[in-house]
């Protein structure tokens, strides 16, 4: 028996893969120094500074195409394709809502060359600011009197626009009526029998 068991034919297992932990910790190693390599030489060159964000001095158009039709072809340059596009960042936004979310944010600003971060006020331009609203207010003063010739004007226009509003149904009633009021020849009328239906009422 003990014979028989030791001239069982075992399992090969020599196709398996021997791993060389020595091997395979000095490849890791060798990993680590390359991306610490790389980071370093990434942030080797000074941080970038950005201009603080400004108020914008132009008027954002999304209606000047609204309404038209316009021909689309697959090799039309980016700028003449349907949406709107941005010639800083050079792509196409198909609606206004994400257009808007794109020219006011942070990569658009990036490639315009300015941060998120506000530039903080010194406290004279807030008073500077404040004088400018003051003199703004005082120049326009406005009165209660102002206001009653305002609303007093605004409540006579308004009657007009009612007055001018029932003269013109009254008008296209009078001309619906014209139609409506068969033109038939009085003598042709007596001949058919049609001479009683006419009311007297005018």
């Amino acid at each position: 028996m003990d014979q028989s068991s030791n001239n069982v034919v075992g399992v090969d297992n020599t196709f398996r893969k021997k791993f060389d932990k020595e091997e395979y910790l000095q490849r890791a190693r060798e990993r680590e120094e390359k991306e610490a390599d790389g980071r370093k030489s990434k942030s080797r060159g000074p941080p970038v500074q950005r201009k603080p964000l400004k108020p914008r001095d132009y008027q954002v158009d999304l209606e000047s195409r609204l309404g038209k039709t316009q021909v689309v072809t697959p090799i039309a340059p980016l700028s003449q394709q349907a949406g709107y596009y941005c010639p800083v960042c050079e792509c196409v936004v198909k609606d206004s809502a994400n257009y808007l979310d794109h020219i006011n944010g942070k990569k658009h600003q990036r490639a315009l060359g300015m941060s998120m971060r506000v530039e903080r006020s010194s406290l004279e331009q807030v008073q500077q600011r404040f004088e400018a609203s003051k003199k703004r207010k005082d120049t326009g003063s406005f009165t209660v009197q102002d206001f009653e010739e305002r609303l007093l004007k605004q409540q006579q226009e308004e009657e007009e626009r009612k007055r001018q509003r029932r003269e013109k149904k009254k008008e296209k009633k009078k001309e619906k009526a014209a139609e409506e009021k068969p033109e038939i020849d009085p003598e042709v009328a007596t001949m058919m029998g049609f001479g009683g239906f006419g009311t007297s009422k005018k």
